[in-house]
């Protein structure tokens, strides 16, 4: 047996040299698969204690992307898929409607359960005759009252080919939250709110889609039960879908992640984890839009431990490196960024995008966020 030399981030340190370039002038945009783009070369693990819908929509902001965990229901982590896509978009598209003939109880219901603050008020064909919000029904008592006697009747509305500067005067000067899209027959086709307007310009590096909705992955394992929850994930809104497993050079993850592939051109695949260039390929052959590198070393991961393999991390990324580049196919570092100098390291190492655990496990956004307190009594 040959034994060959490998290196981990803590084995190496970069050498510092002549430099005329300024950190708030450089540009750390990267590519996370082959049709989707970073603003911010981070993307936060799918682990229980890091990612649910709160740190994926943060990462989002920030201009990453986050993998919520796998460890729900398929209904449970779908849903988590969905709050992250409702929770800023530059349209929402085919929104929630209702008919002017439903009674005040229904609304009330839909406003409640869905958490918004109007509904567009539409008859056949999607005719916009009204919209109903918080305004209209705040001092209602009588709960059977139909809709058509409360709603808002002369409704603003802007074309769906309008600019978003057109958009932001007509919600100004008429000092509305929510704008109805309307297309050439007057039918609702989206709704444009105030609030989405204003996260929009307060992050502008957001990472988001072709809709304006923020970015979000998924995680989900091999086999027949990982294809069906990645199929619903799919339904939810998710942007990629992560294989997530300890060896992701094995037949049953290279066929899970062939059959990921059929159910969706538009969406994204993720594969992994490899740790060698031949496992990177074995995953591109299959359909994978980028490579997930790293077998034991993350702070909470057993996998070398337990059954004594892997590859020290930077040599890992490394190999993957020249087997993923050479079809153009990007490299996520995932593991072993204890400290910023692990990050340092990935990206000149070969990765595109480095996924991060522990470091973003402790802001409130987590799941295992914040801290307890403890009293003196």
């Amino acid at each position: 047996m040959k034994i060959r030399d490998a290196f981990t981030f803590d084995d190496v340190l970069l050498e510092p040299a002549h430099s005329i370039v300024l950190p708030a002038n450089t540009n750390i945009s990267t590519r996370l698969t082959q049709k989707i783009s970073l603003n911010v070369p981070l993307m936060s693990a799918a682990m229980d204690t890091v990612t649910e819908h709160r740190l994926a929509i943060a990462m989002a902001q920030m201009g990453g992307i986050g993998v919520v965990h796998k460890n729900f229901t398929i209904e449970e982590q779908a849903m988590q898929i969905a709050m992250v896509k409702k929770f800023e978009a530059g349209m929402v598209v085919n929104p929630l409607t209702i008919a002017p003939d439903e009674p005040l109880r229904y609304a009330l219901n839909m406003m409640e359960q869905n958490q918004i603050s109007g509904i567009p008020v539409v008859e056949n064909n999607q005719l916009l005759v009204g919209i109903l919000t918080n305004r209209d029904v705040r001092f209602a008592t009588d709960l059977s009252q139909s809709v058509a006697g409360l709603m808002t009747r002369d409704v603003v509305t802007v074309r769906n080919r309008a600019a978003p500067d057109e958009a932001r005067r007509l919600l100004h000067e008429n000092r509305i939250e929510k704008l109805v899209v309307v297309n050439d027959a007057g039918a609702g086709i989206g709704v444009i709110t105030v609030k989405d307007m204003e996260k929009a310009q307060n992050h502008p590096l957001a990472s988001k889609d072709d809709l304006g909705r923020l970015l979000v992955a998924a995680a989900t394992g091999a086999g027949s039960d990982g294809v069906r929850r990645a199929e619903e994930l799919i339904n939810a809104g998710a942007d990629v879908i992560v294989v997530d497993t300890a060896h992701g050079h094995s037949q049953g993850v290279l066929e899970s992640v062939a059959a990921v592939r059929k159910l969706a051109n538009h969406v994204q695949i993720i594969g992994g984890n490899i740790a060698t260039s031949e496992g990177a390929k074995a995953l591109i052959d299959v359909g994978a839009d980028a490579v997930k590198v790293g077998i034991g070393p993350g702070s909470i991961c057993t996998t070398r431990m337990v059954a004594g393999v892997g590859v020290p991390q930077l040599t890992a990324i490394m190999d993957a490196a020249e087997a993923c580049h050479a079809q153009k196919i990007p490299v996520i570092a995932d593991g072993g960024n204890k400290y910023s100098e692990g990050l340092a390291e990935a990206i000149p190492g070969g990765g595109e995008v480095a996924m991060i655990g522990s470091l973003v496990g402790g802001p409130g956004e987590a799941e295992g966020g914040g801290c307890v307190v403890r009293g003196s009594g």
